[in-house]
């Protein structure tokens, strides 16, 4: 989906934060099921790794009683361990998932490890093993790092979802979430094939409430807002290994985005003469699809793997706001149109070696990246009637070519002691069409130092040190204007990459038959921030700013009830706590970054009854964020306390796993504040806004089975 996205901290370590609250409302696993049919007989697995890498493993048995269906199934059930979904990375040279398919990274972005993990039928998973990441040939992985071995069964597999969820308040019925998906190949190949519509159906209603400087209630506002999405996808995967050893993978997925947001309010007060009737709307329908590559052979003393990535984006937006009113007088409102069409395309080389006691990479690796925008408004003139408005910079392209290179060195120090040492440069060339265009070069080095420390057989001690280069949002160079808020952002042709130090140590904790622990602390010094700074001519754009900080803990905790002396009951907490400092472009003092991640708790408690099909469970969400600055005002988008759910699930109902699940006990409410100043220096105010919007109770079933 097209949009404004902003990066305050690198994407590795905004990544382990857990599902935002829409997200959790709206989220369901898959299945899997199979039916025989005559196929060659699949190669042996390879053996476990007896390294001392290897630090744990696991394998479809030990999950039994979760009754899983697919890959993705079982490494959602592996102790203390979250998967890093990844798809942000700048290029593909820095890996930022934890999921490996027997020992090779997947070579998708959005469509990334959950995708392919959810498309490989339990059936044809070996077994996983947690591995030390900096003992892998693979650049950017480090600590804990789940490798998934799988051997095709020589059948065709099949599985199957359907997620339908009522809301008891004001949003329709959500009866097209489905996932069906097959794999199968034979002695040499795997394949994997899903066709899914992963739908949404969102809403709140309540009342706004708005203030003038001194406090005093000037406007009342009746709301209601629907979020009604559906994005049908078809996604697959294809690998040989042929009998020399040589490696052929294929992901692919087209997918469509269809998106419908709309927003009534009721206004009455005394900042207009009379009542008010105000609806806005919003649109996307856009299309994209992706394409990966790579083929891995034996070159020289070494390997060589070449890979091929493109992805393409089409994301046609419109938004409009209309307000009528009760005595007559003409409309006001506004009409914003946004055509998006953006790309990616990456060629990249890594070639490994045996050298110097361990294996050295070297990489080299060249990215293409485009952004081109076409843009019109029109506003509504005192007789009600639209005029088109000049926008300057809505309009634009925006170019990316980036060369990357790099080598790494890894090799064991000891027994127990892994290291890896990594040094590189990036030289990119970005470029912006329009009036404000100007074309700009830039040398970046990178590059990290990893050890990995097997303490005990039940402690292992992860720490790294990184160079890192951010990812722009192309979007942040192109002026744009939220018509529900009333924001407006000026067009920036200065923007450049951000760039931080990264500091982290990732302690992984065996509590045997209590379970386990993974904790990581994490430090990051970060220049040219990207955040709201001001222009000339009192204009704002999203910029850079010199320097911020930003740090905090996250982690997994999993207890299983047989250390207490009873069978069947697991609980899993994972966590994230973070604080930041940037210095505020207008006042100068030291804030938060915007928007940020201060508390992200999930838990869920699971019992499966003994000699029964039956489960019961329950689970929380609680998540606190920054507050977003802006030059002229202050806002923060948050929750009440606790998205909390319970359910209960039956695994063998005429072969089908039932779960029926209800959602929002503690009854959470959607909480916006807003305060938007005629001079946020001088402290001047222009008014304060506060809303509360409930959401109901949601009902949801879900069925997974097989054919």
């Amino acid at each position: 989906m097209s949009g404004k996205i902003r990066y305050l901290a690198s994407a590795t370590l905004l990544a382990s934060a857990s599902t935002a609250h829409a997200q959790a409302q709206d989220s369901s696993d898959s299945a899997t099921g199979t039916f025989a049919v005559q196929e060659p007989v699949a190669e042996e697995a390879p053996p476990p790794d007896q390294s001392s890498d290897a630090r744990r493993t696991f394998t479809p048995q030990d999950f039994e009683r979760f009754a899983p269906r697919n890959a993705l199934d079982l490494a959602r059930q592996v102790p203390g361990f979250s998967i890093r979904e990844g798809g942000n990375a700048r290029g593909l040279g820095q890996a930022d998932t934890n999921v490996l398919v027997n020992g090779r990274r997947i070579s998708g972005k959005s469509n990334g490890p959950v995708d392919a993990l959810g498309r490989i039928p339990v059936e044809d998973v070996v077994r996983l093993e947690l591995v030390d990441g900096a003992s892998l040939d693979i650049g950017g992985l480090t600590g804990q790092v789940l490798d998934v071995i799988t051997r095709n069964s020589g059948r065709i597999t099949g599985q199957f979802r359907y997620n339908p969820i009522i809301r008891s308040r004001g949003v329709p019925a959500q009866l097209l979430d489905a996932r069906v998906s097959i794999a199968g190949g034979g002695a040499k190949t795997e394949w994997t094939l899903a066709l899914e519509n992963d739908a949404n159906r969102r809403g709140n209603d309540g009342i706004e409430r708005v203030f003038d400087a001194s406090g005093a209630l000037i406007d009342t506002r009746d709301e209601q807002a629907n979020f009604n999405s559906d994005r049908p996808s078809l996604s697959g995967s294809y690998t040989r290994i042929a009998g020399n050893g040589n490696v052929l993978n294929l992901t692919g997925e087209v997918q469509g985005f269809f998106f419908r947001n709309t927003e009534t309010s009721e206004r009455s007060g005394t900042i207009e003469a009379s009542d008010r009737f105000r609806e806005f709307e919003r649109t996307e329908d856009e299309y994209n699809f992706e394409l990966g590559t790579d083929y891995e052979f034996e070159f020289g003393p070494g390997r060589l793997k070449l890979i091929a990535y493109h992805r393409y984006e089409d994301s046609p937006t419109s938004s409009q706001v209309l307000t009528t009113f009760a005595d007559g007088s003409p409309p006001t409102g506004s009409v914003f149109l946004r055509d998006a069409d953006e790309g990616e395309t990456i060629l990249r080389s890594e070639y490994s070696i045996p050298a110097l006691g361990g294996d050295v990479l070297f990489a080299a690796e060249g990215v293409r990246n485009f952004l081109d925008i076409t843009s019109t408004l029109e506003e509504r003139d005192a007789a009600g009637i639209l005029q088109p408005v000049e926008f300057d910079g809505a309009s634009a392209r925006v170019e990316e070519d980036r060369a990357d290179f790099g080598i790494t060195y890894s090799r064991p120090l000891t027994s127990n002691l892994q290291f890896q040492l990594s040094s590189g440069a990036e030289y990119s060339q970005i470029s912006q069409t329009g009036e404000l265009g100007q074309t700009r070069s830039f040398w970046r080095p990178k590059g990290f130092v990893a050890l990995d420390w097997k303490a005990s057989d039940t402690i292992s001690i992860a720490s790294r040190v990184e160079r890192q280069v951010g990812q722009l949002s192309f979007f942040d160079f192109i002026a744009s204007i939220d018509l529900n808020d009333d924001r407006e952002d000026a067009t920036n042709a200065d923007l450049v990459p951000q760039q931080s130090w990264v500091f982290e140590v990732e302690a992984s904790i065996g509590l045997g038959t209590f379970g386990s622990l993974n904790i990581r602390p994490f430090y990051e010094d970060i220049t040219d921030i990207v955040d709201q700074i001001p222009l000339p001519g009192g204009e704002q754009a999203a910029g850079n700013l010199p320097s911020a900080q930003f740090w905090g803990v996250d982690g997994d905790l999993t207890l299983l009830s047989e250390g207490f002396g009873w069978k069947g009951t697991r609980f899993d907490l994972s966590f994230l706590f973070t604080d930041s400092s940037v210095a505020d472009p207008l006042l100068g003092f030291d804030r938060r970054l915007s928007s940020n991640t201060l508390l992200n708790i999930e838990g869920d408690l699971r019992h499966d009854f003994s000699d029964s099909n039956w489960a019961i469970g329950s689970g929380f969400r609680h998540r606190e964020q920054a507050l977003d600055v802006r030059l002229d005002e202050i806002s923060l988008d948050s929750n009440s306390f606790a998205f909390a759910y319970a359910f209960v699930e039956n695994k063998d109902i005429a072969g089908l796993t039932i779960r029926a699940t209800v959602s929002n006990l503690l009854n959470q409410a959607d909480r916006f504040e807003r305060t938007v100043f005629v001079d946020r220096s001088a402290g001047i105010v222009d008014f304060t806004e506060d809303r509360d919007r409930s959401f109901g109770t949601i009902f949801r079933l879900t069925f997974e089975g097989s054919f």
